[in-house]
């Protein structure tokens, strides 16, 4: 797998979240990168990177937005809702579908070649859970728009440090590492992974000289070195 040898320039949707964050925290560890846009409800914080330009956006106003997106190669999106239990079906479908698709409509226009999206495992459009559904429509959507290049990271248990939602949350992670040996053969693809290392695999993949889709899973993700 060879390497981009040219200089990047990337224009993330939510840097804010555990994800993004990590993802964020490589590139900046980056030369082959000449401009970071990020683009969000709120500014990441603690930025001082003379690469890094911050744009307080409306999700849901992709018009006005629009004017950040120019002069990108590439596009990273890890907007979406923390625990889709917690909000009805309708907020997850405007935060995890709609304003993840208009972004990359936008992405598209403004001539983005490479498009890369946390997504979940077992995602489809044909079933029967709404979450999964909704999650494989949109990557039906994002490949009909023909980007040259689309990266779909498709995770599991992502595991934090600290416990971001909860009593739920603190249960899960109590017992994952538990849970987490009886995923092997091809059933590896639902272990979980570390957050930190998961926000690095999609920060490296940027570099990979690639085209098409391309389904990222566990393996890929553990595979890939840290900072």
């Amino acid at each position: 797998m060879s390497k981009t040898t040219k200089k990047l320039s990337v224009v993330m949707l939510g840097a804010t979240g555990a994800v993004g964050g990590e993802a964020l925290k490589f590139l900046l560890t980056s030369n082959k990168i000449n401009k970071i846009s990020l683009l969000g409800r709120r500014p990441v914080d603690n930025i001082s990177a003379s690469n890094v330009e911050q744009h307080k956006i409306d999700i849901f106003k992709p018009d006005e937005y629009q004017k950040y997106l120019s002069g990108h190669t590439t596009a990273i999106c890890t907007l979406g809702v923390g625990q889709p239990s917690k909000v009805t079906k309708e907020q997850f479908h405007k935060i995890d579908k709609i304003a993840v698709l208009d972004f990359a409509k936008g992405c598209k226009v403004a001539g983005v070649e490479h498009f890369e999206l946390l997504s979940s495992v077992g995602i489809n459009s044909k079933s029967i859970n709404y979450f999964l559904r909704s999650k494989g429509e949109l990557v039906d959507e994002l490949i009909a728009l023909n980007f040259k290049r689309l990266s779909i990271f498709q995770t599991s248990m992502i595991l934090t440090p600290t416990n971001r939602y909860g009593f739920s949350q603190a249960l899960t992670l109590l017992f994952w590492p538990i849970i987490d040996k009886l995923f092997f053969g091809s059933f590896k693809k639902y272990k979980g992974i570390k957050v930190e290392k998961l926000g690095s695999a999609i920060g490296q993949n940027i570099f990979n000289e690639k085209s098409g889709v391309e389904y990222m899973s566990w393996e890929n993700f553990n595979n890939a070195s840290l900072r």
